[in-house]
């Protein structure tokens, strides 16, 4: 499991590093200031959980059962930071309603490993 969640730490980090740079010199002069600050939010929220799937490798590498918060996270950033790229990205506001569903996988990440520190 580590080298999954180690992998998907690792591509998620190149994700939000390419995003963001795109928001910043691609997307500029195309959207609002508000929905570049939703974008923004989505690249920052998807690498703190790129760091946290290393949490999450390192974890199992020691092994820790850490397979259903990496899964928890990696959810998280597909619902929460992908909802507000897509909601930047084609102006359809409703998709922000899914974003919610995407914090609290991340909220459901943090909270088993707060329960593996406690178990070890």
């Amino acid at each position: 499991m580590e080298r999954t969640f180690l992998a998907l730490g690792a591509l998620n980090a190149l994700v939000s590093v390419a995003c963001g740079a795109f928001g910043a010199h691609g997307l500029r002069a195309r959207v609002t200031p508000r929905l570049l600050e939703v974008w923004e939010t989505a690249a920052r929220y998807q690498m703190y959980h790129a760091l946290a799937l290393f949490a999450v490798a390192w974890l199992a590498s020691r092994g820790a059962p850490a397979a259903s918060a990496g899964w928890a996270f990696t959810l998280g950033i597909v619902l929460f930071s992908g909802s507000l790229y897509a909601m930047t990205l084609t102006g359809v506001t409703r998709l922000g309603a899914v974003t919610p569903l995407g914090g609290v996988s991340f909220l459901v990440g943090w909270a088993l490993v707060a329960r593996l520190a406690w178990q070890r």
